[in-house]
């Protein structure tokens, strides 16, 4: 591997990290009402304590602001590294690390669940319409969207792997222990 093509590496996961941390419910709740989102509901940098807290129109936009920066990252991973299944991963987990873990704020971030949604839906599609149905049976039985979200969730690397999509499947399983351990960590 030559040095441009560790160059290109280094800066696709600088990018990531960097794009990762640019936590949408931190930014709205800063413009919108001059608040730290942290200080605010459960103290999560996510979408749901956006909504929560500042409404339907901060949540919309913290989810499109998520969603807009892993597909960003991950488009240019496309075209600057095609058909690199590796390099897609790598450059989802450090979009979610970057989103968990942001440096500039103080490493306490969003939990990743909208992060993992979108490069699910960016790698592997047809993961986020199992991920519906069982997302709409699970809140059905235990009434609790988190369980169900949750529990749902793990069907995507199981999806992946039925579909074919090793690296994916095994990528994401990852992706999802992360984010797993961030609901834990606050739990």
């Amino acid at each position: 591997m030559g040095e441009c093509a560790i160059l290109k590496i280094v800066l696709m996961v600088m990018l990531a990290y960097c794009a990762g941390s640019i936590t949408g419910a931190y930014y709205i709740a800063k413009w919108s009402v001059g608040k730290d989102i942290r200080q605010l509901g459960s103290g999560n940098a996510g979408a749901r304590n956006a909504g929560r807290e500042l409404g339907k129109k901060a949540f919309v936009f913290t989810l499109l602001i998520d969603m807009a920066k892993v597909m960003m990252v991950l488009s240019f991973v496309t075209l600057f590294f095609p058909q690199n299944k590796i390099m897609l991963l790598v450059s989802a987990f450090f979009l979610l690390i970057g989103h968990i873990w942001p440096v500039h704020l103080g490493f306490k971030g969003g939990k990743g669940v909208v992060v993992f949604l979108t490069s699910t839906l960016f790698l592997v599609p047809p993961a986020i319409g199992v991920l519906g149905i069982c997302v709409g049976i699970s809140y059905w039985i235990v009434r609790n969207f988190t369980i169900a979200g949750l529990f749902s969730m793990a069907t995507i690397p199981v999806t992946a792997w039925i579909l074919g999509e090793y690296y994916f499947a095994i990528g994401l399983f990852s992706l999802l222990v992360i984010v797993v351990i961030s609901h834990i960590k606050d739990a």
